[in-house]
């Protein structure tokens, strides 16, 4: 179940990004891209840093149990995460779309998952012990985004473009 909230929150998180981004004015692109970086670091402020300091201080232990080992690792994850959030924001600034972007995130992110965290963690009994399948999913996964990129339907015109066309198409014999 929590695993389908953040698929859910994810999936939507590139639109809302690049709505945010294209929102901003200032005439400054690039600024555009900071300014809503900045208003993603104050979410996670709020969701990341406030929320869970409340909750451990309901259970009384905000300010014991932290260890420089997991400090520093945790602490890794969310710089690492916050490089992809502004990764995906710069990939806007280039021109792509929220649904071409996020495909590739999407379908490239577990690919890299798997064999970095085999790297970390070599399977029990090395790596002959690996079954195909895995590495079809892998293959599976990276096809599948390629796909979605390269076959993601067209988002209807905008309103000036389709009144353009209506108004120059001829009308049909028998109507106005």
């Amino acid at each position: 179940m929590f695993a389908l909230l953040t698929v859910v929150s994810w999936g939507v998180y590139g639109v809302f990004l690049h709505s945010g981004q294209t929102s901003m004015t200032g005439g400054d692109p690039t600024a555009a891209r900071y300014r809503a970086f900045l208003f993603v670091g104050i979410a996670y402020f709020l969701t990341a840093v406030l929320a869970p300091l409340f909750l451990l201080m309901l259970k009384g232990a905000a300010f014991s149990g932290y260890t420089a080992k997991g400090m520093g690792w945790s602490l890794i994850a969310g710089i690492v995460g916050a490089i992809g959030a502004f990764g995906v924001l710069l990939a806007f600034g280039a021109g792509g779309k929220p649904g071409v972007v996020m495909s590739i995130v999407f379908a490239g992110a577990p690919v890299v998952n798997a064999v970095f965290s085999l790297l970390l963690h070599p399977p029990a009994g090395g790596w002959g012990t690996i079954k195909p399948q895995f590495y079809l999913g892998i293959l599976l996964a990276a096809l599948g985004g390629c796909l979605v990129t390269f076959y993601k339907p067209a988002p209807p015109a905008p309103a000036k473009a389709r009144a353009a066309v209506s108004a120059e198409a001829p009308s049909k014999p028998g109507q106005p």
